[in-house]
């Protein structure tokens, strides 16, 4: 479980747009070069630390393997 605070806020802008993505048609390969070069880019940047960043990693592997992050909702059926 993730508890930096600046960490959390990584996970959550990257599970937004992979689910933005997938909505928009992108599919498994595309959403793993996403990451990929998402966490090269905080690598990069040492915006965290390499730990941190590692951690990150892997809860986003685990979101991305997840089939129910991107299954869409269906709104209730109106039986009026």
């Amino acid at each position: 479980m993730l508890q930096d605070t600046v960490t959390i806020r990584f996970y959550q802008r990257l599970t937004d747009a992979l689910v933005d993505l997938w909505n928009r048609g992108y599919r498994f390969d595309d959403l793993r070069m996403y990451i990929d070069g998402y966490l090269a880019a905080l690598r990069h940047s040492n915006s965290l630390e390499p730990y941190l960043i590692h951690r990150l990693e892997e809860e986003i592997t685990r979101y991305l393997y997840d089939p129910s992050n991107f299954e869409k909702t269906q709104s209730e059926p109106d039986y009026r």
